[in-house]
């Protein structure tokens, strides 16, 4: 059975959205189309056993684009490469990374915001 996100869970589902956002923007200038978020999202969610209602769910393409605006200014977050770096055994974040901590971080901070 599926189960809802809890605060940790939506703050890992936000900080990987927020990196797809990133790829995105670094392979095509733009953020992720709209079929590209939809399964990224999809992904994380079954990935995790979770699930999000549908306004949950474009409550997450707009703040992960937020998140990603603010982020994309910088310099390691603007090179698909060093993206690439941010990941393990394929989809995966590396939670080990410093940088994935902060972008954790400030998808946390953005969820206590709203």
């Amino acid at each position: 059975m599926p189960r809802l996100l809890d605060h940790e869970a939506r703050a890992e589902l936000l900080c990987y959205l927020v990196v797809g956002q990133l790829v995105a923007r670094a392979r095509t200038g733009d953020w992720l189309r709209t079929d590209h978020f939809v399964e990224s999202l999809n992904i994380s969610l079954n990935a995790n056993g979770a699930q999000a209602d549908w306004l949950e769910r474009m409550q997450f393409k707009s703040l992960s684009e937020m998140v990603a605006l603010d982020l994309h200014k910088l310099p390691h977050l603007v090179d698909e490469a060093k993206l690439a770096e941010l990941f393990t055994d394929g989809w995966r974040l590396d939670y080990r990374s410093p940088v994935v901590r902060s972008i954790y971080a400030a998808c946390k901070t953005e969820l206590r915001d709203h």
